[in-house]
């Protein structure tokens, strides 16, 4: 069973923090419940200098059966609870790799953001969620201060998928279990009618329909939506829309 301190990593060990911290974190909290009220994602914020949680909205898809007040008083215990034991080595092994991996930007820290996928599990009820995480705060040696994450239902099947980025660049980096080395990958692009399918298939209208919106032969929409397929390596069209949304596509 992992505990609270295995997710803290030397590398980002904060051990100072301005003077004026408290209206610092009270003007912060205020702006990210703002955010969560008109967001369907759940939210939260990390502090990495007190090793809590800051912040966490109560949409349901991250309590697990809590009130968001008992997952903020949990804090990391959180993650022991209510992520599988098999994955719990995992959030460990990316939290140490992935700080290493943002202090290699130091430059470009808050321009960084990385995602991954794993379960939560709340009794006999287990969901794969995808798991976002960027620095909003660093402290004076530029070590992340406050962290957000964003938690939404995962379009994959299976847990890993880590990703990095940094916004504006069309690399990212995809992270190797079996190496424990991220490995840098060139986005791709698309064009503007398969932009176009991924954006109607996103308000939710049928291959027929896109084709009538488009004023395109139903074959062509298939053909948009077989490249988009080969572009970004996925099967379904929710994986589509929700790996373009990723990489900024859409």
């Amino acid at each position: 069973m992992i505990k609270k301190n295995d997710f803290f990593s030397a590398v980002n060990t904060v051990d100072n923090i301005p003077c004026n911290h408290e209206h610092i974190i009270s003007s912060l909290i205020n702006i990210i419940q703002s955010v969560a009220r008109v967001s369907y994602h759940s939210v939260y914020l990390i502090d990495y200098f007190s090793k809590s949680f800051l912040y966490v909205s109560n949409n349901p898809i991250f309590l697990c059966g809590h009130s968001a007040e008992e997952v903020k008083e949990l804090g990391f215990q959180f993650y022991s609870e209510h992520v599988p034991e098999e994955e719990q080595n995992m959030l460990v092994e990316l939290n140490s790799n992935g700080f290493k991996f943002f202090d290699r930007h130091n430059n470009d820290k808050l321009k960084c953001y990385m995602l991954y996928n794993f379960h939560l599990q709340h009794g006999r009820k287990r969901i794969l969620v995808n798991h976002k995480i960027t620095p909003i705060l660093l402290n004076n040696k530029g070590q992340i201060w406050i962290a957000l994450c964003i938690v939404s239902h995962s379009a994959y099947k299976t847990p890993g998928h880590v990703q990095f980025h940094i916004e504006g660049s069309p690399r990212y980096w995809n992270y190797s279990f079996k190496t424990h080395n991220w490995e840098e990958q060139q986005g791709c692009t698309i064009t503007n009618d398969e932009k176009d399918v991924l954006i109607l298939s996103a308000e939710g209208l049928t291959t027929s329909e896109i084709a009538d919106a488009m004023c395109k032969s139903l074959d062509s929409v298939k053909y948009y939506k077989r490249r988009v397929f080969e572009k970004l390596e996925v099967g379904s069209i929710t994986e589509a829309i929700f790996r373009a949304a990723i990489h900024k596509l859409i």
